[in-house]
């Protein structure tokens, strides 16, 4: 029988090639579609180098939250996120269909103190915080710091390879 931390690496080695495998697709496309138009379309490199790093940010981002899929809180907020800025900037995309779970909003507690508290500090930095108790919010904080800690070495691995 496999112990939980068995279990547990075999499931992080899962994400890392899924996030790995979605994240070099991402950048191949992207990579495409700068040659399609010439490279960098602005004559400031400054620019162009911005709009590139923005761009390889979100693919890590959605490569990420994707790799994750539905069953947590941080990477249903993420992919949201990303499909409502893809909406604003007029990209369209092949969606799946995903069935629409209602939002339930806590009501907040009101502190005393003009200083928020690290809960609600903790709830601006995880994707989907502000509608998690704090359980739930301790709970996702962790997977979603593991799932960056992967994105880190995945991404570091990448570079290293490009440096050789």
């Amino acid at each position: 029988m496999a112990s939980k931390h068995t279990i547990a690496t075999r499931h992080a080695q899962g994400i890392r090639a899924r996030f790995a495998s979605r994240f070099l697709r991402s950048l191949l496309r992207l990579r495409r579609s700068s040659n399609r138009f010439g490279g960098s379309q602005s004559n400031d490199e400054g620019i162009g180098k911005r709009i590139r790093t923005d761009r390889i940010k979100i693919a890590a981002y959605a490569a990420m939250a994707r790799a994750v899929g539905p069953r947590r809180t941080w990477s249903r907020a993420l992919l949201f996120k990303l499909r409502n800025r893809a909406r604003i900037h007029g990209v369209s995309r092949k969606r799946c269909l995903v069935s629409e779970k209602k939002r339930i909003t806590r009501n907040k507690v009101v502190a005393t103190s003009s200083e928020p508290s690290r809960a609600d500090t903790l709830r601006k930095l995880v994707p989907g915080g502000d509608s998690m108790d704090t359980c739930v919010l301790l709970e996702e904080t962790a997977h979603y710091i593991k799932c960056l800690a992967t994105q880190v070495t995945v991404m570091q691995s990448i570079a290293d390879r490009l440096l050789l």
